[in-house]
């Protein structure tokens, strides 16, 4: 059996479980709850031509709206209203369901727009359960709209954010850079270059707004000075693995290598990079991301990159995604044969009975070293996703909400 096969095989299977299991999860973000697993259902149904998942889907993102009114009332874009309403608006962006500019509640913006505030605070610019992803909702809503009411209003909650970065941004001779809490529990505080919690993350955001007049001014430069951080950090000691750490920890010792994954390491640093090459017609900067991800390319050994399950956030089928959106994206050759070896890995992989089509995610733990699960950012529902976006002959936009596409 061929890979492409055993790919739409993995992906029957994993449509199969998440028919009967979906709603076992009672939380609503796009890549912890319900409204990432709908993304999966309306793409499996263009896939396959096949109406009936995409009314699987209407009834499961309706599960995640029904949740709201029950009172459903955490607001991140990872966990919850603010991933559920970004997945709403690229349902409507997609094609996938018809939904008027104010669809949504006034008072659920007002809402999400001052737990921002509150993150911008507290400092908080986590993606995934701070500032940005609330950022990033404000976003897709500002591009989304026909509005122009609307629109000025995404445009005055998008520029406090954009403020806030700026006036909480550490400058030095590198660049900027911001602080970030690196681990509670022994107390570590530095710069996370991370795309899921950290400055990669700040750099591929100020990379989607700059191209819109309404925030040029304001991002353009903050950009170039985060970029410039950013390539300081790159590993100077050739024999590490990675181009760059995870972290610095302040005034203390650097993480130096990273893992192969896109929460954290040189796949997250490096398609940040590239967005940010492209923007700033900087010829330099793109062909320094495109050696940082070809340099990626080299690290075959599954235990060296660090991979301990298949997952999107730090798992074989994330590393697989990216090399095949890069493939997409450049023609260059060497990603797509990566792609196919990281895909033969991911496969080879989903062997536990236990597991939700064969696949566990690692938890680590003393009481849970494993688990099965349905979400997008490491279950079975982002698996089933890259495999779509391999498969279909059509272009894909679900991956945005990794900062991907």
């Amino acid at each position: 059996m061929d890979i492409e096969e055993r790919l739409r095989d993995k992906l029957s299977e994993i449509s199969a479980i998440l028919g009967t299991k979906a709603y076992e999860n009672k939380e609503i973000g796009v890549l912890s709850g319900v409204s990432g697993i709908a993304l999966f259902q309306f793409y499996y149904s263009k896939l396959l031509d096949d109406d009936t998942y995409a009314e699987i889907g209407a009834e499961t993102i309706t599960e995640a709206i029904e949740l709201i009114n029950k009172g459903f009332s955490y607001p991140t874009f990872c966990t919850g209203i603010a991933g559920a309403c970004w997945v709403l608006e690229l349902l409507k962006e997609e094609g996938f369901i018809a939904l008027e500019d104010d669809f949504l509640s006034a008072e659920l913006d007002v809402f999400l727009l001052e737990v921002m505030k509150s993150d911008i605070q507290e400092e908080n610019y986590d993606f995934l359960h701070g500032a940005m992803g609330y950022g990033f909702y404000f976003f897709k809503r500002y591009q989304n709209t026909t509005s122009e009411h609307l629109k000025d209003k995404y445009k005055v909650y998008i520029s406090k954010l954009i403020k806030a970065l700026r006036h909480s941004s550490i400058s030095c001779d590198q660049g900027v850079w911001w602080k970030s809490v690196l681990s509670e529990e022994k107390n570590l505080v530095g710069c996370n270059l991370g795309l899921s919690h950290g400055v990669s993350s700040i750099i591929n955001f100020l990379s989607r707004l700059v191209v819109y007049e309404d925030f040029y001014e304001e991002a353009h430069k903050l950009l170039s000075h985060t970029v410039a951080y950013i390539l300081s950090c790159k590993n100077i000691d050739k024999s590490c693995v990675s181009s760059f750490p995870n972290w610095f920890v302040y005034k203390g010792e650097i993480n130096a290598n990273s893992r192969l994954a896109w929460c954290y390491g040189d796949l997250g640093i490096g398609i940040s990079l590239l967005r940010a090459g492209e923007v700033l017609k900087d010829d330099y900067l793109y062909n320094e991301a495109i050696a940082i991800l070809k340099h990626s390319t080299k690290r075959r050994d599954i235990e060296e990159a660090g991979i301990v399950d298949a997952g999107l956030c730090h798992g074989a089928y994330g590393v697989f995604h990216i090399y095949s959106y890069l493939y997409k994206k450049t023609k260059i050759e060497i990603f797509k044969e990566t792609s196919v070896f990281w895909a033969q890995q991911a496969l080879d992989m989903g062997v536990h009975k236990n597991g939700f089509a064969g696949y566990l995610v690692f938890k680590g733990t003393e009481k849970e070293k494993y688990k099965p699960e349905v979400n997008l950012l490491e279950g079975i529902a982002g698996i089933g996703l890259a495999i779509i976006s391999h498969l279909a002959p059509f272009d894909t936009k679900w991956d945005e909400c990794l900062l991907i596409s």
